[in-house]
């Protein structure tokens, strides 16, 4: 008996309307009937189409570029399902901005991933069900269930069809020190070996030494990072395995390409042979050839697909993180 809700529905806003669509066809519903537009001033409109009365309501939106219209969205599509008496409302936040906000790193500065915890709980969200938070203690600003869903064996399956075989022979590096556990995780996966690039100033206003520690001496490599942003470190990170480490080629893969500023132009001229990115985040528009060409995205809709129907029927989602 599923005592929360009569029946599912299946919302989205802005941010990334395909993947909501890839969720719905995969469950086998219809993606509810919505408008969010922007009034001439910017302040977001939402209007339901449909009864959402006792249903459990899954809101699809990663909160990326426009970022605060994104969250306001959000916001604003949970307040409006609240008040037609939704049964739950889960949050399904495949990209979770403000993650990297998540402590004060000086004096004086906020933590703003807390911030939207209690936007999210205030508004009425009842559950949220994100992929690969960029500090799992985020998880714990909520006092409300969170899912945090692992791209982990996305990427798994998808070097091992690849690769075969060959992958035993390669390298998995991870750009940074604080990327380590996870490389470390996706590494063992696919019985690869691991390496780390180093960075660090000896004096102040000196350039950056890179080391790498690992052997990538002739070696195919994977660079492997939670996200891209401005591609800087990822771009950096390449340039070293090769030119200090002496690795043969280089390929990269994180959860969520944000692609800002010089991120294709960076990603054009660097030595990476691919990077594989998650559709948490839709492709940028008027990508480069050169990028696009370099560029692989793998979709997530099947695991958010059946962590939705999991959550609805109160069945374990356990199985996911493996």
């Amino acid at each position: 008996m599923i005592s929360h809700g009569k029946d599912i529905k299946i919302f989205t806003g802005n941010a990334n309307p395909k993947l909501a669509a890839d969720i719905c066809k995969i469950i086998g519903t219809k993606l509810g009937e919505s408008e969010v537009k922007s009034f001439a001033d910017g302040e977001a409109s939402v209007s339901l189409y449909e009864t959402v009365r006792g249903s459990d309501v899954f809101l699809v939106q990663s909160t990326c570029k426009p970022v605060n219209d994104s969250l306001m969205e959000l916001l604003i599509m949970v307040d409006a399902c609240r008040r037609a008496s939704a049964g739950r409302i889960t949050a399904v936040m495949p990209y979770f901005g403000y993650a990297r906000q998540d402590r004060k790193a000086k004096s004086h500065d906020p933590i703003s991933a807390k911030l939207v915890a209690n936007m999210l709980v205030a508004a009425g969200v009842d559950r949220v069900l994100t992929m690969d938070l960029h500090a799992n203690q985020i998880q714990g600003f909520f006092d409300i269930p969170v899912d945090n869903l692992f791209g982990n064996p996305i990427f798994v399956d998808y070097y091992a069809k690849k690769f075969g075989s060959v992958c035993e022979d390669m390298v998995v590096v991870s750009p940074d020190v604080g990327s380590v556990a996870r490389a470390r995780t996706f590494a063992q996966k696919l019985h690869m070996n691991l390496a780390i690039v180093d960075k660090r100033r000896q004096k102040a206003n000196q350039c950056e030494v890179m080391n790498v520690i690992g052997d990538v001496e002739g070696k195919e490599c994977i660079l492997f990072d939670d996200m891209v942003d401005t591609a800087g470190s990822l771009c950096n990170a390449a340039k070293a395995i090769v030119e200090v480490g002496g690795a043969k080629k280089v390929y990269a893969c994180a959860s969520h390409g944000v692609l800002s500023g010089p991120a294709l132009e960076r990603l054009a001229a660097s030595s990476i042979e691919e990077l594989a990115l998650l559709d948490t985040i839709p492709a940028p528009a008027g990508e480069e050839e050169l990028a696009k060409s370099r560029i692989k995205y793998l979709t997530v809709a099947p695991m958010f697909a059946e962590a939705i129907e999991r959550t609805y029927q109160e069945i374990s989602i356990a199985k996911l993180f493996n």
